[in-house]
């Protein structure tokens, strides 16, 4: 496998229109100048929260992935990616493609250039930068019909191009699997995870052997009501949603608004899907923010040495006056799920403590004391398939 696009073609190359059909994981795909740009909320609940933060992390294609059947031993895909640049801090590696063949992993490669994306952490001030299209090649694949999978990078805005083959795709009729549909924070997004296919839910539905709607959304998971009637409205079998750590880190709202918010959260996914089986779950564990409150912030003598941590920045003397911490949430989170299963047999309630708590903490520690690292994805992507797919779990069967 390389990504040379110098490579010469044997045979004259066939160009595939990239349309939904081979397209999964996004929920709508917007026509730009020169391609396609997936995204993971739809136009209308976008116009009505214009935060810089959430247009990034939704335009990020966590879970994205393209999915064809084809006798082809080229594959070559063209790409525009937007890269981001945080001032101060060290370059973040190129975002990481996957493929993968007949479900195992075939190759990972990424595309340099594109667009830049300068953001300031002191001040939230952005800037964008216009750049180039990139081509990704996966050459020498077996010669007979397979199921390819090519995963976007989940943290790497992606706008797609063209895909050219040397012999001709076709999309792979829906194969009965169960659709999750998932949401989240930055951790269910994916970050610092080592790609595409080992974020965490990535994982996990492969371990369970479901198709994955992945709308863990960077620093967004946020309660927010539009996202609830995205969920509402989106066919899926399973659902998940997993509260917490957001409203911390940016200090949104009080215990008084929290509760309500989290029924009326529920109540609007549970318009759409009335019996499927509804999984809410608490944050794992995060020791800046167990018992102070946000907002987070970056830790400038940290970033002065060039490296990202956050810190704390709330007094937890006003936990009295209802501002939130994880362990307030995951108590409330508990009380509100078990009120409402006595009326809804189909909601179930996972201590997020049971995917990632202290002893793993002690062992595998948050590096920028917010995100798991590689290794922390892949346990707590195991752990949640053990919890919710197995026999006695609630998406078993």
């Amino acid at each position: 496998m390389n990504t040379d696009h110098r490579h010469h073609w044997t045979t004259t190359p066939i160009s595939t229109p990239l349309t939904a059909d081979i397209l999964r994981g996004a929920l709508e795909l917007e026509r730009t100048e020169h391609g396609l740009l997936p995204h993971r909320l739809p136009a209308w609940a976008r116009a009505q929260c214009p935060d810089v933060q959430l247009a990034m992390a939704e335009s990020q294609p966590s879970g994205v992935r393209l999915v064809f059947r084809t006798r082809a031993t080229a594959v070559e895909l063209e790409t525009r990616p937007t890269k981001r640049v945080y001032l101060g801090v060290p370059p973040r590696p190129d975002g990481r493609y996957d493929l993968l063949v007949d479900g195992r992993p075939a190759g990972q490669a990424s595309v340099p250039g594109g667009n830049t994306l300068t953001l300031d952490m002191t001040t939230g001030a952005a800037r964008h930068q216009p750049g180039p299209t990139g081509i990704l090649r996966f050459t020498g694949l077996p010669d007979r019909v397979k199921h390819i999978e090519i995963w976007l990078p989940h943290d790497e805005t992606t706008e797609l191009v063209a895909l050219r083959t040397d012999a001709p795709v076709e999309p792979v009729p829906y194969e009965g699997r169960k659709v999750w549909l998932h949401h989240g924070s930055s951790i269910s997004h994916g970050t610092d995870a080592a790609g595409p296919t080992t974020t965490w839910p990535a994982l996990a539905a492969s371990l369970g052997g479901v198709e994955l709607i992945n709308l863990g959304l960077g620093g967004s998971a946020l309660l927010d009501p539009f996202t609830a009637r995205v969920l509402r409205d989106t066919p899926a079998d399973l659902i998940s949603v997993k509260i917490g750590i957001n409203l911390v880190n940016a200090d949104l709202m009080r215990l008084r608004a929290f509760t309500p918010a989290v029924h009326g959260f529920l109540d609007t996914i549970r318009e759409g899907h009335p019996t499927t089986p509804l999984l809410v779950i608490s944050p794992i564990l995060c020791p800046i923010h167990e018992d102070t409150p946000g907002p987070s912030a970056p830790d400038l003598t940290a970033l002065g040495a060039g490296l990202l941590r956050f810190r704390a920045t709330g007094d937890p003397a006003e936990r009295a006056s209802g501002k939130l911490t994880l362990k307030g949430i995951r108590d409330e989170l508990h009380r509100i799920v078990r009120q409402r299963a006595a009326d809804d047999p189909h909601l179930h309630h996972l201590d997020g403590r049971d995917l990632y708590g202290a002893a793993d903490a002690a062992e595998l520690p948050l590096p920028d004391e917010l995100h798991p690292d590689a290794a922390t994805h892949r346990r707590i992507g195991e752990r949640f398939a053990q919890a919710a797919f197995t026999a006695n779990g609630p998406f078993a069967g």
